[in-house]
């Protein structure tokens, strides 16, 4: 059994999407984070939290059935469970997987968050954050559809954990403002998955009713 310490945000689904798609059986430890995001108040700067996140970061997982193994960053943990169950990380793609899914550890999901701080967390403080971090997050989008333009998945022809990792970012585009629906490819992808019934009971894994965002037309 895996134990998901877990909160709702992009990083905490990946890992419950994807539990749901393999099909392990899990449980939730729900972690209450500060919603501004800053190093007060929440409880992943808990000491207990620490000890198995030496970042204060969710998720982490802790593997009951491998000798408590202690997985932590969102990245190694797909890849973790990826190899576990021989799914969505086919060894014949895993360099391009890999690839991808570090892009989007490395930059997509640390850009669009930075927009998130900048565009909707302090709208106003801060007008060169603001430009500079829409921008951004403008360019990863075309750069997202020109590489489903040739491919169905982003690592190739196949569903992968690289599609996992960065569609949680994705589905808060109702916050980024860029117009989804201006991305022919990406917002095919984006539909595509939205429809897998594991990635919508993964994406309300602690169920609230939460829906994935629909393309606003």
């Amino acid at each position: 059994m895996i134990e998901l310490f877990y909160a709702p945000t992009p990083n905490g689904k990946k890992i419950s999407i994807m539990l749901e798609e393999i099909g392990f059986e899990y449980k939730i430890t729900q972690i209450k984070l500060n919603p501004e995001g800053g190093f007060s108040k929440g409880e992943q700067f808990k000491p207990e939290f620490r000890k198995i996140s030496p970042f204060s970061k969710i998720p982490v997982i802790i593997d009951h059935d491998n000798n408590k193994e202690v997985i932590f960053e969102s990245g190694a943990i797909l890849m973790y469970l990826g190899e576990k169950s021989n799914k969505f990380y086919e060894q014949k793609d895993r360099t391009k997987i890999n690839q991808w899914l570090m892009a989007q550890m490395g930059y997509v999901g640390p850009m669009l968050g930075q927009h998130h701080q900048f565009h909707r967390y302090n709208s106003g403080k801060d007008k060169w954050g603001e430009e500079r971090y829409f921008k951004i997050t403008k360019t990863i989008y075309g750069d997202l559809d020109e590489r489903l333009g040739q491919s169905k998945y982003l690592a190739g022809e196949n569903y992968s954990i690289a599609d996992i990792a960065t569609f949680p970012w994705i589905a808060r585009h109702d916050w980024h403002d860029i117009g989804l629906k201006n991305y022919k490819h990406l917002s095919r992808w984006y539909k595509f998955i939205s429809n897998r019934p594991a990635v919508e009971k993964g994406y309300d894994c602690l169920n609230t009713g939460e829906k994935i965002p629909e393309i606003k037309l």
